[in-house]
């Protein structure tokens, strides 16, 4: 592979900015292989699926874990936690700013109360180890944080349950599984009723999952890993449905981690890229993603180069990109 085959060019006026209201009112592009892709609304998702179908979903809830602090020399800092290193979540790997500027040990405060003492560089070269100086230390960031929206979201988010899925569950993660933000409990209380069935797994979402890929051969990037679980008898229930329809890249990620080794929890390093043999998925409800990410790798796994014609009807019709945007269904099975 070369980078050219995950790349397009994504015009800034399609980045998404705010969340639609309601959920369910984002548009849906539906894959149909070779034949013209069929514009459809998340709302009416249920008359794409079937009894039987078995549509799993990431239920990780987002921390909110920006937390803006002070220096003790007047100075603004920012500190965003990435993911605990110990069992009581008091030390943190975190971005830390501004980060040539702090010194070892250095201690943030929130409002003249000692809050974050800056510990050492972690051996990603780009992060900090760094302590929460509380003895509830998610209660605390629970008080002060804010949600950590993706750099290339500008606009302030009034509501912040608008970055939290409707069946978010433990607050783990630093951004949301995405395609989730387009269920309502209405709409999911419609897929039941039809006869297909929810399952859970969890998925830690980091920021990793976004890095761009710079690799000229993609297939050489270093891939991230992540935390996820997947639910005892999940495996059966999947080879036992019509169909299993993942929802979001997260939830792909775990049940195919979960398929390919064997081992339901722990940490994953799965690198799905072009000639993977996908074990679970059928079908892939996703966001439109940036160009040159391990995502669209993921996609283009999935469907092949048809990507392409997807994304480029897409831009067309004026949907949304990214976190905030609009989505796809895609069938792995058509050609």
């Amino acid at each position: 592979m070369q980078l050219s085959d995950i790349d397009y060019e994504l015009p800034e006026i399609r980045i998404a900015q705010r969340p639609i209201e309601p959920r369910d009112a984002a548009k849906l592009l539906v894959d149909r292989g070779s034949a013209t892709p069929e514009h459809s609304v998340m709302s009416r998702f249920v008359d794409l699926v079937e009894p039987g179908d078995l549509l799993v979903v990431n239920d990780t809830k987002v921390l909110p874990a920006r937390l803006r602090l002070q220096r003790r020399s007047g100075g603004s800092a920012e500190v965003l936690l990435l993911e605990p290193l110990n069992d009581t979540r008091t030390c943190w790997e975190a971005m830390v700013r501004p980060a040539r500027k702090l010194k070892p040990n250095e201690v943030l405060e929130y409002f003249g109360k000692p809050m974050v003492r800056v510990g050492q560089r972690t051996e990603a070269g780009d992060t900090f180890e760094i302590e929460i100086l509380d003895q509830a230390p998610l209660e605390r960031i629970a008080k002060i944080g804010i949600m950590p929206l993706p750099p290339y979201i500008r606009a302030d988010l009034s509501d912040q349950s608008r970055y939290q899925t409707v069946y978010a569950n433990r607050a783990a993660s630093a951004a949301a599984p995405t395609a989730g933000l387009h269920f309502t409990p209405e709409l999911i209380a419609a897929l039941e009723q039809k006869g297909v069935h929810l399952e859970r797994v969890e998925l830690v979402v980091g920021l990793a999952t976004f890095k761009p890929v710079t690799a000229l051969n993609p297939t050489d990037h270093a891939i991230h890993t992540e935390q996820y679980v997947v639910p005892e008898g999940l495996l059966q229930k999947c080879a036992d449905a019509r169909r299993v329809i993942a929802v979001g890249t997260t939830s792909a990620r775990a049940l195919e981690s979960a398929a390919t080794t064997g081992v339901l929890s722990g940490r994953t390093g799965l690198f799905i890229t072009r000639g993977y043999e996908w074990k679970v998925v059928d079908l892939l409800l996703t966001n439109f993603h940036m160009p040159r990410t391990s995502l669209l790798l993921m996609v283009d796994a999935l469907i092949g180069p048809r990507w392409r014609t997807l994304y480029q009807e897409a831009l067309q019709s004026d949907y949304r990109f990214l976190s905030f945007g609009d989505a796809m269904l895609l069938d792995r099975h058509l050609s």
